[in-house]
Order: structure tokens, then sequence, then C-alpha cells
């Protein structure tokens, strides 16, 4: 076996509207050449069910190798691909520049795409990755509360996974009428921006579907962390979701479709001198990487990419100039924290613990392990026991700890660890946490 490559990974645009990234022989040959150099070496074993699943597959076949595998069973390595992106950034010694040029993560998505067109797709997963539409319904102030109520029936619960195949024990999230959007409408700060190194001092919050309908609370309190630190917030003027869970469907017309929309609106901002954020490490991922890979012409795409930032790690740009406050009011005492995948694979560092680490009177644990929720994964029947598996190793970790805080980066994954977890005590995202410890 050759050895690994020592430089650094570099991603290749994604050819997605070549005709022939939806040829289904070219696409078979292609993961017939992965599979077998990823079988030669195993090292991502841990990191989700694809490759278990791969490997069992290999070592039940007749010839013990990749071409004893049926062709039609490479589509179970496919559906446990949630797109991570863990193994290209952490483990795999054959991404490019080496000559193997081995993007798994990627390979995956074209999979899911030609699934996607040939219309192989549950009813249930085109609904659950129709934020927007779901969103929109289930906010109106009368469903909400019903849709809410129904969430916490069991016998509900039970129709909803024979139906649409929902698992009945999964954790669905809440939804509220009264929205991010419609909470932050109309204000403005009076604070003036002050530029420190490459941050601006202002930032537009791309508010997601998950934090303006499902959890507004957490990007409150981001809003009142940054005008704490003399940031003024704004949202913009309009959005849609990311496009990230149709990404991780397949559908890219999809995200086409809500990058037509995101896009012009980010870029005026970035024209107007606001920096960008959002709270989900997914949707930064999704305008930091995803879309600048599949329109790498793009103008817009790549001013939108270089003006984003995770939150933690703009707070940190201003800290290196010293422009973060560290007047902290309060310790937390021990807090266990989940590093999000879509965080890590940013390439920024361990922002978020550095951030926490400035709190007095505060031990903080890392814990840099996938949850196993992904946007839809954990919550789908037949997928909900390797959720949970993937999950375990965090919970013992929060157990051994006993911390007074857990959470996560990503809220869904905070709340996937409680609910296994469950030992009554709330996931907190860890901005509230900064926060409590200002006292504000």
């Amino acid at each position: 076996m050759k050895e690994g490559n020592l430089e650094a990974p570099t991603r290749h645009p994604l050819d997605w509207r070549n005709p022939e990234f939806y040829d289904e022989g070219l696409l078979m040959q292609e993961m017939e050449r992965v599979f077998d150099i990823c079988h030669g070496c195993r090292r991502c074993v841990s990191l989700c069910q694809s490759f278990p699943a791969l490997f069992d597959l290999v070592d039940e076949s007749e010839t013990l190798e990749v071409d004893g595998v049926d062709k039609k069973d490479y589509w179970q390595v496919v559906d446990h691909c949630y797109l991570c992106d863990l193994c290209y950034m952490t483990k795999c010694p054959y991404v490019p520049p080496h000559e193997w040029n081995l993007d798994f993560p990627h390979l995956m998505l074209r999979a899911k795409a030609v699934k996607f067109k040939k219309g192989d797709i549950k009813l249930r997963d085109r609904i659950l990755t129709s934020t927007d539409a779901v969103g929109n319904l289930a906010g109106i102030p009368v469903v909400s509360g019903v849709v809410n109520a129904m969430n916490k029936i069991g016998p509900a619960r039970k129709v909803m996974e024979s139906v649409l195949e929902v698992h009945a024990d999964a954790r669905l999230p809440e939804f509220h009428s009264n929205t991010l959007r419609q909470r932050l409408k109309g204000r403005n700060s009076n604070l003036t921006p002050e530029a420190a190194g490459e941050t601006t001092g202002k930032v537009a919050l791309f508010a997601t579907c998950y934090m303006n309908r499902n959890e507004p609370g957490p990007a409150e309190d981001l809003v009142a962390v940054y005008e704490h630190n003399g940031i003024p917030v704004t949202l913009p003027e309009k959005e849609k979701c990311c496009g990230m869970p149709k990404l991780e469907l397949g559908d890219l017309k999809a995200v086409e479709a809500a990058k037509a929309v995101n896009i012009p609106v980010l870029a005026k901002l970035v024209d107007a001198g606001w920096d960008l954020t959002a709270l989900i490490p997914s949707c930064v991922l999704m305008f930091k990487q995803e879309l600048p890979l599949m329109y790498p012409d793009d103008a817009d795409v790549q001013k939108v990419k270089n003006a984003f930032y995770d939150p933690f790690e703009y707070l940190m740009l201003r800290h290196k100039k010293g422009k973060l406050n560290t007047d902290f009011k309060q310790g937390l005492g021990k807090v266990s924290y989940q590093a999000a995948c879509h965080q890590r694979v940013q390439n920024i560092g361990q922002k978020t613990r550095e951030t926490l680490s400035l709190i007095p009177d505060t031990q903080i644990e890392i814990i840099e392990r996938c949850s196993g929720h992904d946007g839809t994964y954990a919550v789908k029947k037949e997928m909900r026991e390797y959720a949970v598996k993937i999950v375990r190793p965090v919970v013992n970790k929060v157990k051994k700890f006993d911390p007074d805080h857990f959470g996560s980066d990503c809220a869904m994954a905070g709340h996937h660890i409680e609910k296994v977890l469950d030992n009554g005590k709330p996931a907190e995202h860890p901005i509230s946490l900064i926060r409590q410890a200002y006292g504000i």
C-alpha cells in the first residue's frame, strides 16, 4: 500500500452539472474503486455506520474483497452517510492532492444525487428536508400548538412511525409561532461598529430554519452577547433554508433554488460592510464550503464565503485584537461540550472551547465525537438504533464528567445527547452559556 499524503487536503469543485455525474454505471465503477481503498485501510470504522456497513458487506462476501459485494448493496453504504465530512477532513490519508484522489463524502453525495434523480426517495425524506414548507405550516399559531402536543403523545408518535417511518422515540423539535425573525423585527442597534483585524465589527445573522422556527432562544442569546461586545447585529431582509437538508437528500436543483434566493441578499449585505454568521454549523459550512464547491466561478458565492464566520470564530478573532469583553460575572463550573462535526471540518480550531475557557471558574471537557444526529438521520425509523449507537460514547463521557452544563454547537446534536442521556438535565447551547457567564 502506498504511503498516505502529508500535504493539507484540498477539495475539488463538484462537477454536478456534467451528465456523467449522474451516470449510474460510472458511479458504480468509482464506488468500487473507492470502497476497495477503504477496505484496505479501515481507519474510518469508528466514525459512522457507513464504514461498518461496507466492511460487513466485504467480510460476508464469498471473496472477502469488494469484488464479491453485489453492487445493489452499495446503497446501504450510501444511505448511512450523512455527509459529516469527518472522514475527509480528519481520517483519510488518500484525499487530494494524493494521487488516489479519494473524496468519500462527495462520492456519497453523487450517489444520493443519482438516487434522487431516479426518484428512489421516500415521501418521509422529502417532507423532513422541506424545512421551509414544514416550518411555515407548523408555525401557524394554532397549528404549532397541535403539532407540539402530538409530538409528545406516545400513541400519536406510534402512528407517525408506522405511516411516515419517523421513530417514535426520537426527539422532534418544537415549533414556535413567535419566530426569531418576528422577535427581532424592526429592531435597530445604536452601536457604532469597530473593525478589528479582518472583522468589520457588524454582523448579519442568518437565522436558519431551525433557530427561526424551532429554537429562537439561543439566537437571541447570540444577539445579546454580540451587542455586549459592541457588535451590532441585523437579520437579512429575507432568507430560505441554506440548502443543506436538500444537499444531503441529493436534490441539487433544490439547493440551487435556495442559493438563488440567499446569495444575492447576503452578497448585498457584504457589500454594505456586514460580516455573516449563523448558529447552525451545517448552515455555516454550506456557505463556506458546499456552495463554493458547487459554484466555483460565481463571484457572489465566493464573496459570501469569505465573509461567513462561525460565531465563536468571530468572537476569538475579535479577542486577538483586544476587542472581546472578558468581564464575566459568574463561572460555569464543569461544562461538557460536544464539538459538532460540521464545525470541526471548517478548519478553524476549537474556537468554542477557547471562548468558554476565558470564563473564570469554568472547566471544559471537549468531546470530539459525532453525535449521530445529522438533520434527519436520528429520527428515521430504520436509522434510530445506529444514531443511538454513535452517540453512546458521547453520552458516556458526559456521564463520567458529571458536568453542571452540557451541550453542542449544533442544537439538534445537543438535544440528541440529552434524549439518550435521559437524566433530566437540558442541553444548553454554548452561546447561551456565554450569556449566562456575562450575567446579561
